[in-house]
């Protein structure tokens, strides 16, 4: 059975985040106007990378389990990592935890015993930083991530496929669907590259999440990013449920007309597609 393959330190998978950072990522999502589609990208994915970082933590240090990488794509298609890991086209987890770009004051709202909400400063690290200029050479960007993710097949063939997470707002400068096409055709002996595609919205649509056909998206840009997604694996499909999102055997890995919270959901699901069936300390 496809997708079925154990998680571990000598069998790590892989996960690539292709950034856009065209000039249209400098504007604000249309239900949350007062938030930068790029700063709200750079947020979650700090958020998510430290959350990972955690995950694999284990008796004092981080376990390899998972291979990452980051591509901007805009003025430049390139390695986003900056730093010590700055030009690295993967790294380890391990190395991502040791290695943030820098360490930021996080302010966030709790309650205390009395149920009275209280702002609290704590560091967190940040890898990322916001970019927004350029055009969107989406297709360079599938280019360089088949490159990374066949070197990692190569070295790991047995591996549970690597993923990889698109956040995009805006058309690409050329057609990617042949690229797209070739990075979807790689594979490990457990299954084939899973390919997920976000779509962040200047408009006021309320999102439109793992559809399962094209009848909904009245888009032909929808429809285009639509068919570019990977149908969800039948596990994937169970975890997903067990979470509450509402997927359907069919259903793709597309989010359209995303705003920050549903761009929240989309990639805690995507990361969380790969710990199905890993042995991640919990």
């Amino acid at each position: 059975m496809p997708y079925n393959a154990q998680i571990t330190r000598d069998n790590p998978t892989c996960l690539i985040f292709l950034i856009d950072r065209s000039s249209s990522m400098g504007k604000p999502f249309g239900r949350q106007p007062d938030k930068q589609k790029a700063a709200g990208v750079a947020e979650i994915l700090n958020d998510l990378l430290y959350n990972l970082t955690i995950q694999c933590a284990k008796g004092g240090g981080i376990y390899d389990y998972l291979h990452l990488g980051i591509i901007g794509y805009g003025r430049e298609v390139e390695s986003a990592f900056g730093g010590a890991l700055a030009g690295r086209k993967l790294v380890t987890v391990g190395d991502l935890g040791n290695n943030p770009l820098e360490i930021q004051d996080h302010e966030s709202i709790e309650k205390d015993f009395a149920g009275r909400e209280v702002r609290k400063i704590k560091k967190r690290p940040v890898w990322i930083r916001p970019m927004a200029g350029g055009n969107t050479p989406l297709a360079e960007a599938f280019t360089m991530a088949t490159e990374r993710i066949k070197e990692f097949l190569a070295a790991y063939p047995r591996c549970f496929p690597p993923l990889v997470l698109n956040l995009t707002d805006g058309r690409p400068t050329t057609d990617p669907r042949p690229e797209a096409k070739t990075l979807c055709s790689l594979g490990s002996n457990d299954g084939k590259v899973l390919l997920f595609n976000l779509h962040l919205s200047e408009q006021n649509d309320p999102p439109i999440e793992f559809p399962s056909n094209e009848n909904l998206l009245t888009d032909k840009f929808a429809k285009f990013l639509f068919r570019m997604s990977s149908i969800l694996p039948p596990k994937c499909v169970e975890a997903a449920r067990a979470t509450g999102l509402h997927v359907e055997p069919q259903s793709r890995g597309f989010v359209y007309n995303a705003d920050f919270v549903s761009m929240h959901k989309f990639l805690d699901f995507g990361t969380k597609t790969q710990q199905v069936n890993s042995s991640y300390p919990t």
